[in-house]
């Protein structure tokens, strides 16, 4: 298997802990077990936007999807509907962000629209990664020749997510051990909720 295929899925499941975070945060705020933590909230929204959104999708653009286009012209339409979803999901996340800011200065008024907001980002995210996994990595698998892949394993290793384990810059590893720390058991080693 080409390395670039376990990096983008393992970087598929470290986006999906951050999102299944996010969303275990707002499912014990609802139901009264956890104050908000505006903190740890903005650190994964800065994660999600900072690694997904601005080095993992577009190097999926850039190198995989490019290949890809060259040898299978058919994959055209799914191809450029996953590139529209990298663009739909910058536009998401400022939706969230904005969500947020408007949470932190409410108070529980501005609750139900962030977590609406947090809902609907990891939906569009997940279904976005089964496409790519699902559909995009088997028929690149099977279409693309070895130099095909040593240009797109070498971009994929050129950066690597801190939730793996695997070295990135140090921005990227500072902010997931914020997240880790700030975040409380059972997603991270913080202080326990406070409701």
């Amino acid at each position: 298997m080409p390395a670039a295929i376990g990096i983008i899925k393992d970087e598929h499941r470290s986006i999906a802990a951050v999102l299944h975070g996010l969303l275990y945060l707002v499912g014990e705020i609802r139901v009264g077990r956890m104050s908000p933590d505006f903190k740890l909230f903005t650190a994964m929204l800065h994660y999600i936007e900072a690694f997904p959104e601005k080095l993992h999708h577009p190097k999926e653009d850039e190198y995989l999807f490019r290949a890809l286009r060259a040898r299978r012209p058919e994959a055209a339409s799914v191809l450029d509907a996953l590139e529209a979803e990298h663009v739909r999901g910058r536009t998401l996340i400022e939706e969230l962000a904005t969500a947020l800011r408007q949470y932190e200065t409410s108070g529980a008024a501005g609750f139900e629209a962030f977590a609406q907001a947090v809902q609907a980002y990891a939906e569009f995210h997940w279904a976005h990664m089964r496409q790519e996994e699902d559909v995009v990595l088997p028929m690149a698998e099977a279409a693309l020749m070895a130099e095909d892949w040593q240009a797109i394993d070498a971009a994929f290793q050129s950066h690597t997510d801190p939730i793996v384990g695997v070295p990135v810059s140090k921005e990227f590893r500072e902010l997931f051990r914020r997240i880790v720390h700030l975040a409380p058991p059972p997603i991270g080693v913080g202080p326990a909720p406070s409701s």
